[in-house]
């Protein structure tokens, strides 16, 4: 599977908005799997936008035929865009599915790993984090995905932020210490997304369960 991050820093709120309704049009399209999103609940005028493709050869026939006429219609709209791809390496939990519809928050953490470091960062993410996540009350299912750099994406689904906010404080520093993220990771960002259903477009048209 392969993973598309947009990280986009909107200036137009209602007209991004009103594009991002658009990419239903996306349905139908050979490869696609799903797409859903929201708005930074740290930074109000960022938007992230996640996008799963069978693999890149569904996704670059994509790009080639039908992405700008979509995309056109959030023209001037955005002051940035970032957009990043990850191969899916892994589940966290189990049983991952691109759907957004249970969710009400979804947190990334993107990481810069060095590269002598790369196999223990992912070994960790296996033997150390996925464990704690998977057994927190209120998450749902994620993902670990790897890029050139080597870069890492942790995406993780949530039913709600206070749900999700029970085990970062508690755990985190821990679980760093024991999976020796400091020693692993170069440079690490994320942020918590707050789901816009909207924006949630699935294969099987379904909508909020």
């Amino acid at each position: 599977m392969l993973v598309k991050w947009i990280r986009c820093t909107v200036v137009d709120r209602p007209g991004f908005e009103r594009g991002q309704r658009r990419w239903t049009e996306l349905l139908g399209r050979p490869g696609f799997q799903g797409q859903g999103g929201g708005w930074s609940r740290v930074l109000p005028d960022v938007a992230h936008v996640f996008a799963f493709w069978e693999n890149r050869v569904f996704y670059d026939s994509f790009m080639a035929d039908g992405h700008d006429r979509l995309a056109g219609a959030q023209s001037g709209t955005c002051a940035e865009v970032q957009v990043k791809l990850f191969e899916h390496r892994f589940d966290v939990k189990t049983g991952f599915e691109p759907d957004f519809t249970d969710a009400d928050v979804v947190r990334v953490a993107h990481s810069r790993v060095r590269e002598d470091r790369a196999d223990h960062f992912a070994l960790m993410q296996q033997k150390v984090w996925n464990p704690a996540m998977a057994g927190s009350p209120g998450m749902l299912r994620g993902l670990f995905g790897q890029a050139p750099g080597p870069e890492f994406l942790v995406l993780s689904m949530w039913r709600s932020e206070a749900e999700r906010g029970k085990y970062r404080p508690r755990s985190a520093a821990r679980l760093a210490e024991r999976a020796e993220t400091e020693r692993d990771v170069e440079r690490l960002d994320g942020d918590a997304v707050r789901i816009e259903d909207a924006w949630t477009v699935r294969p099987d048209g379904g909508g909020r369960r």
